[in-house]
């Protein structure tokens, strides 16, 4: 069983998917970072200095300055800042996979070879004939066949 187990784990399938998944992990990390550090402060200053991880509905009928406070007081809370810095972390890691996608598909489309002639043009009425004639059927002639 075990060794059965080891072949399963070594398959180029599930190393591949195991470096997926770390590296997915850590650009989330990085995303997060993107997000409360450098991109929802600047929209808090514009929207006149809020902190959007403190934005929250109090459940529990008390009074908190912060987030962080009414969670060690155990209120219930509807955390919609959390939620809309949720929402901008989604749009971003969608985006940045939709240019993988969109690069990668563009690196796996092949250069399609012209396809080969089906025709030829009678060398006597230069109408379009089949490759494989002998004959024009337009106007009769003779056709070297090559």
């Amino acid at each position: 069983m075990f060794k059965e187990f080891r072949e399963f784990a070594m398959r180029g399938n599930v190393l591949d998917m195991a470096v997926g998944i770390i590296i997915g992990i850590a650009f989330g990390a990085i995303v997060n970072s993107l997000v409360n550090d450098i991109i929802m402060p600047p929209i808090g200053l514009a929207f006149g200095r809020i902190d959007f991880s403190n934005l929250f509905i109090n459940l529990s009928g008390g009074s908190y300055a912060t987030l962080a406070a009414a969670k060690e007081a155990g209120a219930v809370t509807i955390n919609y800042g959390v939620f809309v810095n949720a929402i901008i972390n989604f749009l971003i890691i969608a985006f940045v996979l939709f240019l993988i996608v969109q690069s990668m598909n563009k690196l796996s489309r092949k250069e399609e070879a012209p396809a080969e002639p089906t025709t030829k043009e009678c060398n006597f009425c230069f109408s379009q004939i089949p490759i494989k004639a002998s004959r024009c059927p337009h106007c009769t002639s003779q056709l070297n066949t090559q």
